[in-house]
C-alpha cells in the first residue's frame, strides 16, 4: 500500500511542479510527450520553428541550422530528435524537447535530404555534391559509412529519390546515372549493393509505397516511370505510365514534382503528371492509368489526407498561391483555396483533421479543416517552407 501511495504521490507531484514553473526548464520540458510535435522550416533564416500540433501555435525556435533552401527533416522513432538536411550538406540533430542543437556535422558540399532506417538506428544522406550517399549512427552523427554513386569510371551522380526500406535498406536513384540502388546495411563496415541499371533517362525523384513493396521513381528525360517490386524473388525494373503526355506539346517545368507527396488512397495512387496541369490515377494493382483529373496548374505535391477520402494538390508558378482539393469518390475538386502567396509544403496532422500550408511569400502557415475548408487559425512564420509532423516517425518512406 506504501508504494502506490508513494507512486500515486509522485505521478501528481512531478506535473504539478511543472505546472507551477517549480522544476528546471529541461525537467519541465521533458515531462511531456512529443506526439503532437512538429517543425516548420524557416527557409531565409536557417531556423527551425517548433510548433504544437493540438494547440495550433509556435512553441519555440531553434537557430543556426546553416542553408535551408531546400531542407527536409526526418525524426527519430520516439519523435525526441530531428534530423535535419540542409542544402549546404549539413546534417543536424536538433532535441525538440530542450529545443537545441544537440549533434551537427557538414557532411557534404550540396544535399538535398534523407531518411532514418527502420529500425532507428542509422541516418542516410543524399547527395548531389559529391554524389552519393552518407550513413551515420543516429544517436553520436559519426560516419559508418559512404558510398559514392559512381555510374562510370570517374563519375558521379547526383542521387535523389532516397527511401528506407524495411530492415536496415535504402533506395535511391542516380539522376545522371540512369540507375535504381538498393543498399544492404546490416553491417554498415559492409554494404551490400543492388544495382538496376537503364531504368529511363533522368530518374528526379521516388517514393516507396506504403507496404514496402514498391519503389517508384519519376523520369524527368521521358514519359513515364520506373517502379521495382520488392518482394519479387527477383526483383526487375518495370515501366510504367509510359507515355501519358503522347501526342500533347510539351510543356516547361517550373517545378520539379516531389514524388514523396504522391497520395496513395485504397488502390488508386494520385500522380503529378511533370509539366502538365494534370493528376494522373492509377489503379494500385495493375499500375495502368484510369484517369485524369484537371487541376489550376502544374501539381508540385498531390497528398492523400489520412483516411484516403481526399486527395491535395499544391502547383508551382504560375499557380503556387493555389491549393485545390480532389474527393476521392466522385474524382473531382471540390474546393479551390488560395492561402497565401507561394505556397511550398503541406502536411496533415496524425488523423488528418486539419492540413497546415506553408505560404513563402506572405510568411505564415495556414491551418485549415479538412472537412468544413475553413482556416482554423494562421501563424506568422518568416519564410515557411517544409512542414513536418513527428507522426511521419511511424511510418516507412517519411
Amino acid at each position: 500500500m506504501k508504494r502506490r501511495h508513494l507512486l500515486a504521490s509522485a505521478a501528481v507531484t512531478l506535473p504539478s511542479l511543472a505546472a507551477l514553473g517549480l522544476l528546471p526548464g529541461c525537467a519541465a520540458s521533458m515531462l511531456r510527450g512529443t506526439g503532437d510535435l512538429g517543425v516548420v522550416i524557416g527557409r531565409a533564416n536557417g531556423t527551425l520553428y517548433l510548433v504544437d500540433t493540438t494547440a495550433q501555435a509556435l512553441i519555440g525556435e531553434v537557430s543556426g541550422l546553416g542553408d535551408l533552401s531546400h531542407a527536409s527533416v526526418v525524426f527519430s522513432r520516439d519523435g525526441l530528435f530531428a534530423y535535419v538536411f540542409g542544402r549546404d550538406g549539413g546534417l543536424t540533430q536538433v532535441n525538440l524537447l530542450e529545443r537545441r542543437i544537440t549533434r551537427r556535422v557538414m557532411q557534404a558540399g550540396n544535399s538535398i535530404g534523407g531518411a532514418i532506417s527502420a529500425d532507428g538506428s542509422l541516418v542516410a544522406a543524399q547527395n548531389y555534391t559529391p554524389g552519393g550517399v552518407k550513413i551515420f549512427d543516429a544517436h553520436t552523427l559519426a560516419l559508418v559509412a559512404d558510398v559514392p554513386a559512381e555510374y562510370a569510371p570517374g563519375k558521379l551522380s547526383k542521387v535523389v529519390g532516397l527511401v528506407d526500406l524495411p530492415g536496415r535498406r535504402f533506395a535511391y536513384s542516380l539522376f545522371e546515372g540512369n540507375a535504381i540502388w538498393v543498399i544492404d546495411c546490416t553491417d554498415p563496415a559492409r554494404v551490400g549493393i543492388q544495382k538496376f541499371e537503364g531504368v529511363g533517362q533522368q530518374p528526379y525523384d521516388a517514393l516507396v509505397t506504403p507496404d514496402g513493396r514498391h519503389y517508384i521513381a519519376g523520369l524527368f528525360g521521358e514519359d513515364g516511370l520506373a517502379m521495382i517490386d520488392l518482394w519479387a524473388a527477383e526483383p526487375k525494373v518495370q515501366r510504367i505510365l509510359s507515355g501519358y503526355g503522347k501526342g500533347q506539346e510539351a510543356l516547361p517545368v517550373y517545378k520539379m514534382p516531389h514524388l514523396r507527396g504522391w497520395a496513395v488512397a485504397g488502390r488508386r495512387a494520385y500522380l503529378p503528371a511533370i509539366g502538365r496541369h494534370e493528376v494522373l490515377v492509377v489503379d494500385t494493382d495493375t499500375w495502368k492509368e484510369v484517369g485524369r483529373i484537371p487541376v489550376a496548374g502544374q501539381p508540385v505535391f498531390v497528398m492523400a489526407r489520412p483516411d484516403g477520402r481526399q486527395v491535395w494538390v499544391n502547383f508551382s508558378v504560375p499557380d503556387y498561391h493555389r491549393v485545390q482539393v480532389i474527393d476521392t469518390q466522385t474524382q473531382t475538386i471540390v474546393k479551390t483555396l488560395e492561402p497565401g502567396k507561394a505556397v511550398l509544403h503541406m502536411e496533415f496532422t496524425p488523423r488528418g483533421e486539419s492540413v497546415w500550408i506553408s505560404s513563402r511569400d506572405d510568411n505564415r502557415v495556414s491551418i485549415i479543416d479538412t472537412q468544413t475548408l475553413a482556416t482554423r487559425a494562421r501563424l506568422d512564420v518568416p519564410s515557411p517552407s517544409g512542414i513536418f509532423f513527428t507522426s511521419r516517425a511511424a511510418r516507412l518512406g517519411f
